[in-house]
């Protein structure tokens, strides 16, 4: 395979939601074509996409066929086969590696990956028994969470432990076992830093951004975030350090936590294109999606650039969706919808950014103003 890429090459995805629809919406502009493989019918990224294969993510058949249509693969979600993706990866180029989605995939093999990589994390146990959470309830303390290590999003497969009489039924609720204890961390703030990286190494960061989160789901994303100098400085080297520990070739999220005293913490990592970087769509000449692109297809990487501040907003399930006529009416907010059919509870089913001067990201009641029928004022 000869890279960088040749324009009308194709370019496979594997994961047929939203990120792959924006992921397949940036490739088009740069002259390249997407071919989706997805379990879904009509999912998000089918919409927009060249071609279509409908299969499970671990059909052989299916996925020669598929690696034989395209030039480079790539993923945009964690939930794929990671055996898969090694036979995808035996026939042609598959950006980010398997090895590194292997590490997404298990919340054990992502922190001791991380630990390893010198990032600090909240301190963790591994739980296969009921006797070993009892055991590392007694070293972390309570409260503490307790999460599955695959399969888990938005808070799903997890529970928060206040006192022992939550241990039993946590444990049982929860699989696949093993699980894992995550002592509790007194946050003051989420951020998050979308980094990518060239097969050169060369390495281009967008700027670390405060992260809300509603019922589990992030609610509100904050470019930049209103964080000191030297906690900006810290989550910045914390992702260029973790991008060159994977050897990435694509894009990285870091997901931290920033606790009372300044100090950075990772709590998960995600190698795609992430929520909290939807902002850099209407706030970047090349957005998130487009170092995506660029990283996988061997193009350069530019150098990040923010023309503005931006506030992100999620509309989730039927309530935010319902809300769509005064959205679209509201000046100043760009609206993004998905493709999804079915509304359900805790779905994401698009997004809307508002840009700001740069340099000028209002206080609470200026984002809430600005959101118009999506803000909420913060309480008195």
């Amino acid at each position: 395979m000869t890279f960088p890429l040749h324009p009308n090459s194709t370019i496979g995805l594997v994961g047929g939601g939203q990120l792959g629809r924006m992921s397949a919406l940036a490739a088009a502009r740069l002259g390249y074509r997407c071919h989706i493989l997805t379990r879904e019918v009509d999912s998000p990224a089918t919409q927009v996409a060249h071609a279509v294969t409908i299969s499970d993510y671990a059909d052989p058949a299916s996925l020669r066929a598929f690696a034989e249509a395209v030039d480079v693969i790539s993923f945009e979600f964690e939930n794929v086969s990671a055996e898969g993706l090694d036979l995808l990866a035996s026939l042609k180029p598959v950006r980010p590696a398997p090895a590194i989605l292997r590490i997404s995939q298990d919340r054990l093999a992502e922190k001791t990956f991380l630990n390893g990589a010198g990032a600090t994390t909240a301190p963790w146990a591994p739980v296969a028994s009921l006797a070993e959470l009892q055991e590392a309830v007694g070293r972390l303390g309570l409260p503490a969470v307790l999460k599955t290590t695959r399969l888990g999003y938005d808070g799903k497969g997890q529970a928060t432990l206040r006192s022992p009489d939550d241990l039993a039924p946590a444990f049982e609720r929860l699989n696949p076992k093993p699980l894992v204890l995550e002592g509790f961390v007194n946050f003051a703030q989420e951020v998050s830093v979308v980094i990518a990286r060239g097969a050169d190494g060369t390495l281009s960061a967008f700027d670390t951004v405060e992260n809300r989160h509603r019922d589990h789901i992030l609610d509100l994303t904050l470019a930049p975030a209103r964080i000191p100098v030297a906690v900006d400085q810290a989550a910045q080297e914390i992702a260029r350090n973790v991008a060159t520990a994977l050897d990435l070739i694509g894009l990285l999220a870091v997901e931290m936590f920033v606790d009372a005293t300044g100090r950075v913490l990772v709590n998960e990592i995600a190698p795609r294109p992430h929520n909290s970087g939807h902002w850099t769509i209407d706030a970047c000449p090349a957005s998130q999606f487009e170092l995506h692109i660029r990283s996988i297809a061997g193009l350069p990487l530019l150098p990040v650039v923010r023309h503005s501040d931006a506030v992100m907003k999620n509309l989730v399930g039927p309530e935010d969706t319902a809300l769509w006529p005064q959205i679209v009416a509201t000046p100043g907010l760009i609206p993004h919808l998905y493709g999804k059919a079915e509304a359900r509870p805790g779905r994401k089913m698009g997004h809307v950014t508002h840009l700001f001067p740069k340099g000028a990201l209002p206080g609470e009641f200026g984002i809430a103003d600005a959101l118009g029928v999506l803000g909420t004022p913060p309480a008195p």
